[in-house]
């Protein structure tokens, strides 16, 4: 399970289905915690125009064995910014990967994305309902208000 880019030059993959994503040894297997991961300047392309579209994705997990490693999170989110798809396509698709591989106890994401058309979209997506006893704060991300 080395990491194959923690400490190394990495290339920005070409796509989504090219990264790979790190998964290194929970340090703290005997307790149950929460980790976030907040990417306020993702970015992805609309699969039928090409412009680009922006979102403020964050990222909630309690781990079990493993804990993804975050230059690898990065460059996987990285992927997406020559890459066409719907927002809810990137929000769901990430949690349902990132919950595939790593195999957390629990995983959610939400997706807060700039108004296209002048609809803001926000997506969202957990693999079930969240396990007791574990903190699990609010996202707090405001949503769109335009200039109001």
């Amino acid at each position: 399970m080395e990491p194959k880019h923690l400490g190394q030059q990495s290339a920005l993959p070409a796509s989504p289905e090219e990264a790979t994503l790190d998964y290194v040894p929970n340090p703290r297997a005997g307790s149950r915690y929460l980790v976030r991961f907040a990417a306020p300047e993702f970015t992805s392309l609309c699969p039928i125009t090409g412009q680009p579209d922006f979102a403020h994705l964050v990222i909630d997990y309690v781990p079990a064995a493993t804990i993804v490693e975050s230059k690898s999170l990065k460059l996987f989110l990285g992927s997406f910014r020559n890459h066409g798809a719907y927002h809810e396509d990137c929000t769901v698709g990430i949690g349902e990967r990132l919950f595939a591989e790593m195999k957390p106890e629990w995983l959610r994401i939400g997706g807060y994305w700039y108004p296209r058309g002048g609809i803001p979209i926000d997506v969202f997506w957990q693999s079930g309902a969240p396990p007791e006893g574990v903190w699990v704060p609010a996202q707090d991300v405001p949503g769109y208000r335009g200039r109001g």
